[in-house]
């Protein structure tokens, strides 16, 4: 079984006064719509390991966008327990940064066995400056919001719930198969929903001449704002390799000012 794609980050789009901000769709998206849901695990090892770091390249058009990466730092400890520390920052480009700079970094933090969240935290630094907090109280199954200017009621959460960043790592610990759908519960602090996806095929495509054995996963953008919202026909669709780990190597966004491609560029498997 596996996680569900899902968007209660808000996927930063909605405030974007700048088109060019959403250039790096795909690279937030793939940190804030991510994954299904999970009673009992399918495979018996996290396919994923601290030293993990996957590196992305965002495109508009033919122009270079941004560039994304996620990373698996050694683990940590957070409240007493031992947990999975995941992070991705974002940047735009020199040319990007003309009209809208963007300079983010996302913490994650889930519990040993990738069963809920323990953490998250989200820092920008770019156009817009922002210091959130979510913290998770599982004794009332309630998760917290803070930010630099703003602390909101803690919002009830289902037990098993996941940030918009580690939901993917929680994503990558099943089985993939062709029409199989996939749901988890995931919160951003202010609003808890359940995300959505479905395994349309499986397929060899290939990224920067290299082939790849992947399934082609499409989330339902039903939650999602900003551009999604404003095109009928928006799609946004993610390919993850074949092999057991789910490993993300190209994602891609139809929206109403365009498409935007991000790549994997390059790979540093876990220790």
């Amino acid at each position: 079984m596996k996680p569900a794609f899902a968007d209660s980050t808000q996927c930063s789009l909605r405030a974007a006064p700048v088109p060019l901000y959403l250039l790096l769709i795909p690279l937030v998206c793939l940190a804030a719509l991510l994954p299904p849901s999970f009673t009992s695990a399918e495979s018996s090892a996290i396919p994923f390991a601290p030293g993990e770091r996957l590196t992305f390249q965002v495109r508009w058009a033919f122009i270079r966008a941004g560039e994304g990466t996620l990373e698996i730092h050694p683990m940590t400890d957070v409240n007493g327990s031992r947990s999975y520390h995941f992070s991705f920052t974002a940047r735009t480009s020199e040319f990007a940064d003309l009209f809208y700079k963007v300079r983010d970094r996302i913490d994650a933090y889930t519990d040993e066995a990738v069963t809920r969240s323990l953490l998250y935290t989200k820092r920008q630094d770019g156009k817009r400056r922002r210091r959130a907090e979510v913290t998770f109280d599982w004794e009332k199954n309630k998760a917290r919001y803070t930010d630099i200017n703003e602390e909101r009621k803690p919002v009830s959460i289902p037990p098993g719930s996941f940030d918009p960043l580690s939901v993917f790592y929680a994503f990558r610990l099943f089985e993939l198969r062709e029409g199989l759908v996939l749901e988890l519960p995931v919160t951003d602090g202010k609003k808890s929903i359940t995300g959505k996806a479905t395994v349309i095929r499986r397929e060899t495509i290939r990224v920067r001449g290299t082939s790849y054995d992947t399934f082609l996963v499409e989330p339902d953008l039903e939650h999602l704002g900003g551009v999604f919202e404003k095109k009928k026909d928006s799609k946004l669709r993610i390919w993850v390799t074949a092999d057991g780990t789910s490993t993300p190597v190209r994602i891609e966004s139809e929206v109403i000012v365009g498409s935007f491609v991000a790549e994997l560029v390059s790979m540093q498997p876990g220790r």
